[in-house]
């Protein structure tokens, strides 16, 4: 019986401790903010799907993980459960703030002042709360000892998750306006796109499943030779976006309510891309300088 009563507290004490409780919150706002959501039905749109499916993933793997906390299965998982904590927090706390822009741009401002609106307000709110509680889970996890380990807990590693999430942002938008006259320059741009995000993806599944050593030399190496060459490819796909998604007879941009998810006029989404290629230049353009950092400290 005394054994039994110690496993039983051990496993509470992944609830009741302060990331137990952070946890906890996560799950309860996310599930409120999908619930309100819904109870609306205003997320048939694309945009509110974005939002909904981001709110019910966090809450699923939220919720997936404090069940393996409270049993403690974490350390017999077939991958690096530190690896994967700290990279699912890092998309959490993205996805999670995407839709809290995202949401009331679609739909606070399309509601007529009544109970529909009050619902996407709410949603909106714990969407807030939401992000801000997986932003702290990742400041905890940087702040308590011991906590920072494995690659994906660098900044090269967050770096790589927020690489990836540009990219499944410029995705949606890509493939939502596809309609419009399609330069031969721009698929190169879309390969570049696709590629990048294919190897960085790579990176992080190598790295949660603990296979960063089957790189045939110094993973550092690689991983900077990548970047850079990446950094390469994002610097010619904004150029060549800017130039060949704007042609002069799409100079003269219309709004229109009933076209691309009602919140969009023709100019809205390429502007969007040009910008979020920018973004991830920069992004990469750092992950570079650090990744390149720590082969000379190692050096």
């Amino acid at each position: 019986m005394p054994v039994q009563h110690s496993i039983l507290v051990g496993k509470t004490k992944a609830l009741t401790c302060p990331m137990g409780i952070v946890h906890l919150l996560e799950a309860l706002f996310t599930r409120i903010a999908f619930s309100l959501a819904a109870s609306n039905r205003g997320w048939w749109h694309a945009n509110s799907m974005w939002c909904m499916f981001s709110w019910c993933f966090c809450f699923a793997v939220t919720l997936v993980g404090l069940l393996v906390e409270f049993v403690g299965l974490q350390h017999h998982m077939p991958v690096s459960w530190k690896n994967f904590h700290i990279t699912f927090t890092m998309y959490a706390s993205l996805f999670t703030l995407s839709a809290s822009v995202t949401y009331p741009f679609t739909e606070v401002r399309n509601e007529q002042y009544c109970l529909e609106q009050d619902y996407c307000i709410a949603a909106t709110f714990f969407s807030c709360l939401a992000c801000m509680a997986y932003s702290v889970e990742v400041t905890m996890i940087h702040t308590t000892p011991g906590k920072v380990t494995g690659f994906m807990a660098t900044m090269p590693g967050m770096l790589k998750v927020v690489e990836t999430f540009i990219a499944c942002i410029m995705f949606f938008f890509i493939f939502n306006s596809m309609d419009q006259d399609w330069h031969g320059a721009l698929n190169l741009c879309l390969a570049v796109y696709c590629i990048c995000f294919i190897l960085s993806l790579v990176v992080i599944v190598l790295c949660i499943s603990e296979c960063i050593s089957w790189l045939p030399c110094a993973s550092n190496k690689i991983l900077s030779g990548y970047t850079l060459l990446a950094v390469l490819l994002y610097a010619t796909a904004t150029i060549l976006w800017a130039l060949y998604n704007f042609p002069s007879k799409h100079r003269q941009p219309k709004w229109d309510r009933y076209y691309w998810d009602h919140t969009f006029c023709a100019w809205d989404k390429p502007i969007a891309i040009t910008v979020l290629t920018f973004i991830n230049t920069v992004v990469y353009l750092a992950d570079l300088v650090c990744s390149a950092h720590l082969i000379f400290i190692q050096a």
